[in-house]
């Protein structure tokens, strides 16, 4: 008997844990979908918010591919989020045809229990069936079953009422999960016919592209040394400061010729030490923004074989968007690059560099707090576009920004 509870219990809870899980997950895909639809909002108000032609097609293949691409996720997202709902709705069906099962053998068993007390009580009263006891005990005895068959009774009805309620309850969970399935399809009709209409706009333009093929390989090469350039300015500039710091430090003669990085106080050392810590948890450099651009050496969007060499990350934001710090710091340097300025925050042996300001709101040396606005970003009268352009650096050596932005 023992065995057989303890297996009942079992059974019980492998089907709520199993709903909780289910629940779980499809409330994760939920989340994922809303995600998805929030950056595909980012991505029209960003780079798309004016229907400028852009003289560079390039670009527009290539804002046209990242929303193709988050599109995509989204679709992919709300059929696995209907997909689980289809799961939810057939274990509901199942529940409903078991608890109907059940019900109806209560129901048969209450109305046979109530028709055999009717015959009983046509027969013999109730004290008339305790009076007619041969002894007291037998008297006894007779009272406590009439006593229990009617708490009996009165359980089964409280347990019909029960299942009822349950029933009623799963039927209505199932209409809801079933309106929210027709929701989601509809929702997915939605999204394959704009990405169809998306897809053909790209057509177009990797045709019209095409066309000008080498002529567009010219201006990346172009850009390409242009940035190495910049880069080439970034590092020296930060060896140089690395240099000063470290004169300023106090260290040996040995320690400043033979470091690559800089000589940390206490003060420095706890400050990187925070900074690390807070790996893959800083705030974004912007309060509203999209990477167009990653990290690293990676394919062209567009131009097969060619690729692009990144050593940050570039950061579409709206019009009048400021860049804050990610963390607290000291203004290490500030940097006139190409018409526009950089800012240098070191945060003990890390630097964070915020380039493509036309403001600038701090100046060298001032302590600085994390999300602390640092200066104006620039807008692009061209293509409208507002781009941050965000490095991060240990020493001498670069970081990825990825790695140490929260959910980026």
């Amino acid at each position: 008997m023992k065995s057989k509870i303890k297996y009942t219990l079992f059974i019980i809870s492998f089907f709520i844990l199993g709903n909780v899980f289910a629940q779980a997950d499809r409330k994760k895909l939920e989340e994922q979908r809303i995600s998805l639809q929030n950056e595909i909002k980012t991505i029209n108000s960003l780079l798309f918010k004016t229907k400028k032609e852009e003289k560079n097609l390039v670009s527009q293949v290539n804002n046209l591919s990242q929303k193709i691409k988050v599109r995509s996720k989204l679709i992919s997202t709300i059929n696995e989020e209907a997909n689980a709902i289809n799961k939810e709705i057939r274990k509901n069906e199942r529940q409903i045809k078991d608890l109907e099962f059940e019900l109806n053998i209560l129901k048969r068993d209450y109305a046979d229990m109530i028709f055999r007390s009717y015959k009983s009580k046509s027969k013999h009263s109730r004290l008339m069936f305790v009076l007619s006891s041969e002894n007291f005990n037998q008297a006894y005895r007779r009272f406590q079953y009439m006593k229990q068959y009617t708490q009996y009774r009165k359980k089964q009805g409280e347990e019909i009422q029960r299942k009822t309620n349950r029933l009623l309850g799963l039927t209505d969970t199932l209409k809801v999960k079933k309106a929210d399935k027709i929701i989601l399809l509809n929702e997915k009709k939605t999204e394959q016919e704009k990405i169809e209409q998306e897809k053909k706009s790209q057509e177009k333009l990797i045709t019209q592209v095409k066309k000008k093929e080498k002529q567009y390989v010219a201006q990346i090469r172009a850009k390409e040394k242009e940035e190495r350039r910049i880069d080439a300015q970034i590092e020296r500039l930060i060896r140089d400061e690395i240099a000063k710091a470290n004169k300023k430090s106090g260290g040996t003669e040995t320690e400043i010729k033979t470091s690559s990085g800089f000589i940390l106080t206490a003060e420095a050392k706890a400050l990187a030490s925070k900074f690390t810590e807070n790996r893959g948890k800083l705030p974004w450099p912007v309060v509203k923004g999209l990477v167009v651009r990653g990290y690293g050496t990676q394919p062209h969007p567009t131009l097969p074989g060619i690729t692009v060499e990144s050593n940050g990350i570039f950061i579409a934001t709206e019009e009048g968007s400021k860049a804050r710090t990610v963390f607290e710091g000291t203004v290490l340097a500030i940097q006139s690059v190409s018409g526009q300025f950089a800012v240098y925050i070191q945060h003990g042996n890390y630097i964070s560099i915020y380039n493509n300001l036309e403001q600038v709101y701090v100046k060298k040396g001032d302590k600085v707090g994390t999300k602390q606005d640092i200066g104006l970003i620039h807008t692009d009268r061209v293509t409208d576009k507002t781009i941050l352009k965000f490095q991060m650096w240990r020493d001498t050596h670069r970081e990825n920004p990825t790695s140490w932005i929260y959910n980026m």
